[in-house]
């Protein structure tokens, strides 16, 4: 194993102990009734970390900070491009607005236990929204707001909010895209399929385009002007904290849960042990609430610290130029940043030779964090070389909740291999394992997956729903969280992430599942069937690219279908999809049984020697394809 001893120490006792070693950690929170145990294993492989364990999330990302003498302390800084606005407020600012926000939830009927969904932009309210959810001890929702009306549905039917949060807009380089007619639609759709919609929704105004409200919709500033503070109310440590869906290969979204105690104590060790952030640092990830790094490395691991965190509303460019992040991180002295790889691609695509670098004081800037799809080592190169400080790639997902693999800059700072995710993190027993489960040898690419159990602030379940939580993670591997990626370990212990084994792709560190794309495309009245890949992107990481046959007799011009099918998978999944690539073909590869071959055809779009498959039904079917397919490089 690599390191000198500190990381392989704190590793060996993680999974040799793992109930000591957690209840050291969580000696970092602030207990209404401290934990004697770590671990109930009772209803394996359905696994209770702290059961006995009591806290309120909420007062440990905020009061304890505030009466231990730190209030004065900058807690959240807000700078937003976008509108040409900042804000500072300081943890007893953010504490009060906090309270008063949740005495408003409060006066709507939201307490212990009931769901509040929060569609809103990157606005400092979107942090207090979600902290007064944690205050009453009620469950949160948060979705992206570039998500589409029928993407917001699915989510307010499954999670059924009593209240759901909003804004008048939500404000891009290029255009400004107005809420409050997305709720309606999305409202509409869950009347539509007889589910529950929710009892109030509540728009905060912005000056940029402000909305005008119809009956049963409330004005934000209104209501929290005539609300009283709310006093936090403890929770069980497995009672949920959040509900944050990622896609399901089904079409229906799955519903990540995140219980109270096990996140609080994961995120609080985390922090200072992976991204060597402590109390005052000023810490910046650049991305959105509305995905895991925005609730974990926002949010939630920062404030748990008593660090100072930059809420960011803008682009890596156009921001007003590629000089955004250097200028975000001089002007609050950053100590350290975290963002996808794609925003630096984004950044050396428009300035390569990094003149903007140049423009900034960068001296406290000390790390580079990259997660979210793999760092592609010309990325890696180019951001280490200009900056002159150490880039770091990591890997973890929107389950996990916190980094699987990673570089402990806080424990020990390893050596850093370009492709590399570094080593796995203490309490994640990561294994290689072929199709029958044997664990592979150093060097040879398998199925990464983790024995169980998985460590604290890990997904204990999705809601509602235990049984497609076992199906979707636990049931291919007896033991094991099965993570969907493949990959392997070197000789010297370190990790390589290769890609996505199912048809969830990767999209500017946004999951987006295939399979819900292809029900667009198949809907299309010309459409016979289709399929849609992945393919390798360069800035992007991967783009889903569209292939469909179309229905005998059918005549519609091809640039007129492609047309209207990104206008379809845009309006129902959304601009995220960045989808705008489609090829009409006399077929699809297809095996004996009428599966279609998805990773044959991602691998020749890629560039790769793939070998046709004994299963193939039509050999001559994919040697078709291959003329279309190679191009997409």
């Amino acid at each position: 194993m690599v390191g000198t001893g500190a990381y392989r120490e704190q590793y060996r006792r993680s999974l040799d102990d793992p109930e000591a070693f957690w209840l050291e950690a969580a000696r970092a929170i602030e207990w209404t009734r401290p934990p004697t145990v770590a671990l109930d294993s009772s209803g394996a492989p359905l696994y209770r970390w702290f059961p006995d364990g009591e806290l309120n999330t909420a007062i440990n990302a905020l009061d304890r900070h505030v009466d231990s003498g730190r209030g004065e302390q900058n807690a959240l800084l807000w700078d937003s491009p976008v509108t040409g606005s900042t804000a500072r407020y300081t943890y007893t600012e953010l504490r009060d607005s906090v309270a008063t926000l949740a005495g408003a939830l409060r006066s709507l009927g939201v307490g212990k236990g009931d769901r509040v969904v929060i569609y809103l932009p990157m606005v400092p309210e979107a942090v207090m929204a979600m902290l007064a959810c944690a205050r009453l001890g009620a469950v949160h929702s948060v979705v992206f707001g570039g998500f589409a009306p029928k993407e917001l549905a699915a989510r307010i039917s499954d999670a059924e909010p009593k209240v759901v949060l909003t804004a008048s807009c939500g404000v891009e380089p290029s255009r400004v895209v107005e809420y409050v007619p997305i709720v309606r639609e999305a409202l509409d759709l869950v009347h539509d399929a007889g589910a529950r919609r929710p009892d109030h929704v509540v728009v905060l105004q912005r000056d940029t385009a402000r909305a005008e409200l119809r009956d049963g919709e409330l004005d934000w500033n209104d209501l929290v002007a005539t609300a009283s503070p709310a006093d936090p109310v403890p929770v069980a440590a497995t009672d949920p904290l959040y509900v944050l869906y990622t896609s399901g290969t089904t079409g229906k979204p799955k519903g990540v849960v995140r219980d109270n105690g096990g996140h609080a104590v994961a995120l609080a060790w985390s922090l200072p042990a992976v991204y060597d952030i402590g109390p005052g640092d000023v810490w910046w990830t650049a991305s959105d609430v509305g995905w895991v790094v925005g609730h974990s490395y926002i949010v939630y691991a920062p404030l748990l610290v008593g660090a100072t965190t930059v809420l960011y509303e803008g682009k890596p460019v156009g921001t007003p130029d590629a000089g955004a992040f250097w200028r975000v991180a001089s002007q609050y002295g950053v100590k350290a940043l975290f963002t996808a790889p794609t925003a630096l691609r984004a950044v050396k695509r428009v300035d390569p030779e990094g003149t903007q670098i140049a423009r900034y004081d960068l001296g406290r800037l000390r790390t580079l964090f990259l997660a979210g799809e793999r760092l592609d080592p010309q990325t890696y190169h180019w951001a280490s070389e200009r900056l002159g400080i150490p880039v770091i790639d990591h890997w973890w997902q929107t389950e996990t909740g916190w980094p699987v693999a990673a570089n402990p800059r806080g424990i020990e700072p390893l050596p850093v291999k370009p492709g590399s995710a570094t080593v796995p993190m203490p309490g994640w027993d990561v294994r290689v394992l072929g199709q029958s489960g044997r664990e592979q040898p150093m060097g040879k690419e398998g199925a990464l997956a983790v024995k169980l159990p998985l460590p604290p602030g890990s997904l204990p379940t999705l809601w509602g729903d235990d049984e497609r939580f076992v199906e979707s993670y636990l049931s291919r591997y007896e033991g094991y969280y099965l993570t969907g990626d493949s990959g392997y370990v070197d000789d010297d212990g370190y990790l390589f992430v290769m890609g996505r084994t199912d048809d969830v792709i990767n999209v500017a560190g946004h999951r987006l599942s295939t399979g819900a794309m292809e029900a667009v495309l198949a809907a299309h009245p010309a459409v016979a069937e289709c399929a849609v890949i992945g393919v390798h992107d360069a800035l992007k990481g991967q783009l889903p690219r569209g292939f469909v046959v179309l229905k005998a007799g059918a005549d519609i011009p091809e640039d007129q279908l492609t047309e209207e099918l990104v206008a379809a998978v845009r309006a129902e999944i959304g601009p995220v999809a960045a989808f705008r690539d489609v090829s009409v073909v006399d077929a699809l590869p297809k095996t004996r049984s009428g599966k279609i071959l998805r990773s044959t055809m991602r691998g020749i779009a890629d560039g790769r020697d793939v070998p046709v498959p004994s299963t193939i039904e039509d050999p001559d079917v994919l040697e078709r394809l291959r003329t279309i397919l190679r191009p997409s490089r």
